[in-house]
């Protein structure tokens, strides 16, 4: 069998102890031939790949990002390959397709496989916000970058007697705010299933400082907005992928609250931090259990599906199952986590 992998859209840590996983399995116990796309399905248009043997995937368990690059696909590209899915299948000879990604490069795959290309999926996301899978790798490794971040803030924060808004990824699901939220004890967590109201954020600051407790940490998703009529922020320009470019609300509920409470507030944007550097041993494992199971379903056929943690078991669930909807957070999370603030 010859296999051809890719990753596309936000890289992640974890995505190269995929393709190690998929090398190693399908080399080693199948005798397969892998091949890896460059810079997502970008390569796949365009025909550009190499070969995956062993000593191609050597070292790189621990290391972030992707030895094959990433890129998002515009939709015009995406239907280009649509149409000419199973021409490209015959012309690079794979006999299955292992693409790697979030919600965008799934369905992506999705549409690929209903084109007839072989297609099984390996989800990945900081997010967490995957339907049909208990956890995707690289949110394990972002809730620990946010989370160590906030608790550096909170010493200086303290020490200057400030408010630290830190704004952390989630554009639809804020699983990342959550989590991280919690572990770090951030006094407040904005999410954007949950519109909030700035008053209600300047009372709980002001009665920490009544207390004697003169800083506060407020953890925001990037997607997280005010609720209609208590703060202006607008929202942002869809680019040429169909994502809203966010207005910054860690620097806007920042200043809001600083204007409101007469004290410093100062924002900090996590970004990029969250995406890179070495995933968690957590992650290292379940991406390597991915990629296991991704090529185990290619052998037996099991085409148009994609790898999903249930519990403690990987399973294969249909694609179609895992893009219709985005996992959000629900409301008994929201109130677990208020109940510790």
């Amino acid at each position: 069998m010859r296999i051809g992998v890719l990753t596309a859209g936000g890289d992640c840590p974890g995505l190269n102890a995929v393709i190690r996983s998929v090398v190693h399995r399908a080399v080693t116990n199948f005798g397969d031939e892998v091949i890896g796309f460059e810079d997502g399905y970008a390569g796949l248009l365009d025909g550009r790949y190499r070969t995956l043997d062993l000593n191609a995937v050597s070292g790189i368990l621990a290391r972030g990002g992707t030895i094959l690059g990433s890129s998002r696909l515009q939709r015009d590209r995406l239907r280009e390959a649509c149409e000419n899915a199973q021409d490209m299948a015959r012309e690079f000879g794979i006999d299955a397709l292992i693409p790697i990604g979030g919600e965008g490069t799934l369905t992506a795959a999705r549409m690929l496989s209903d084109a007839g290309l072989p297609v099984v999926g390996v989800p990945k996301t900081i997010d967490n916000d995957i339907s049909s899978t208990d956890r995707t790798f690289g949110f394990d490794t972002a809730v620990g970058v946010a989370t160590e971040a906030m608790d550096r803030l909170k010493t200086t924060a303290e020490s200057h007697q400030r408010v630290m808004v830190v704004e952390v990824m989630g554009r639809h699901a804020g699983w990342i705010a959550l989590e991280s939220g919690m572990a770090a004890g951030a006094h407040g967590i904005c999410l954007p299933e949950r519109p909030f109201d700035p008053a209600d954020v300047v009372a709980m600051v002001e009665e920490r400082f009544a207390r004697g407790k003169k800083f506060a940490v407020i953890c925001v998703a990037e997607g997280a907005h005010p609720a209609e009529g208590t703060m202006d922020y607008g929202h942002g320009e869809i680019d040429q992928f169909g994502h809203e470019r966010f207005q910054g609300i860690g620097t806007a509920l920042a200043y809001e609250l600083e204007r409101r409470l007469g004290k410093e507030a100062k924002p900090v944007i996590l970004g990029h931090v969250q995406r890179g550097g070495t995933p968690t041993a957590y992650d290292r494992v379940l991406a390597t259990r991915f990629g296991w199971h991704a090529v185990e379903a290619a052998h037996r056929g099991d085409f148009g599906r994609m790898t999903a943690l249930r519990g403690t078991d990987v399973l294969m669930v249909p694609l179609a199952e895992a893009v219709t909807e985005l996992k959000t957070v629900p409301k008994d999370r929201m109130d677990e986590a208020e109940s510790v603030f």
